[in-house]
């Protein structure tokens, strides 16, 4: 009777899974945009979802997150920023079983979006793949709401405090693009006087050479400075 009990009590541990879900975002045309796949099975089969799926025996999470993340959508590999964003855990998140997901986010920016054939790839299990906008997205499977504003929350935190919004921006960017760009993932207007300012006194960018022509005067173009990214991460920057 006792081992009886024993193994009924190791079913529930037997059922438990990890998954990972990677949370991609890059700029288009000036706007926050998340990369989502559509269900085509169940379970919440015609929703669309964070692309995302089982960690596989022998892998590890971060090879597991690159993975899903080519076999869903065609996008990974170089120009692919990721880290880690949280681990979720709530019971009933999943009808299938018991599932445990550590979420990643994402940052890629819209010049090295060329994937095969020039378009995004659903993976064999999703019925279509697409870009929406952050802040407006379509009703989201499982807890996937959830995880998608931690994400953003997250993205905006590291903006204001770090330098890594060059991460959805191409080597060389105008001024006006970087500030398309923050205004895009914060998700309000900024001062363009203010922002160029603060801009001056973080000194994260400097000239590049070129520049860009814009259809009236052209627009010079800048980079971020190689150490950026280290020197600035105790300075809130915007807004």
């Amino acid at each position: 009777m006792a081992e009886n009990t024993e193994t009924q009590a190791a079913s529930p541990r037997e059922r438990l899974s990890v998954t990972v879900d990677v949370v991609v975002f890059t700029i288009l045309a000036g706007e926050l945009k998340v990369l989502l796949v559509k269900r085509k099975y169940w379970p919440y089969a015609g929703m669309w979802a964070i692309p995302g799926g089982f960690v596989e025996i022998d892998e590890g999470l971060e090879e597991a997150a690159y993975r899903e993340l080519c076999e869903e959508t065609g996008v990974g590999g170089e120009g692919v920023y990721l880290e880690q964003l949280y681990t979720f855990g709530r019971p009933g998140r999943d009808p299938r079983m018991r599932v445990i997901t550590v979420a990643y986010f994402a940052l890629v920016s819209a010049d090295k979006l060329h994937l095969p054939g020039g378009r995004l790839r659903a993976a064999d299990d999703a019925a279509d793949v697409g870009w929406f906008g952050a802040y407006a997205p379509p009703p989201l499977a499982f807890d996937h709401a959830e995880i998608l504003s931690y994400a953003i929350t997250r993205l905006r935190y590291k903006l204001e405090y770090t330098a890594v919004g060059f991460q959805l921006l191409p080597e060389q960017f105008t001024l006006r693009e970087l500030q398309q760009a923050y205004e895009g993932v914060l998700g309000e207007k900024l001062d363009k006087g203010n922002f160029r300012s603060k801009l001056r006194k973080s000194r994260v960018v400097e000239p590049s050479a070129g520049y860009r022509e814009t259809g009236g005067r052209p627009a010079r173009l800048y980079r971020f400075r190689d150490d950026a990214v280290a020197e600035i991460k105790t300075r809130r920057l915007f807004p």
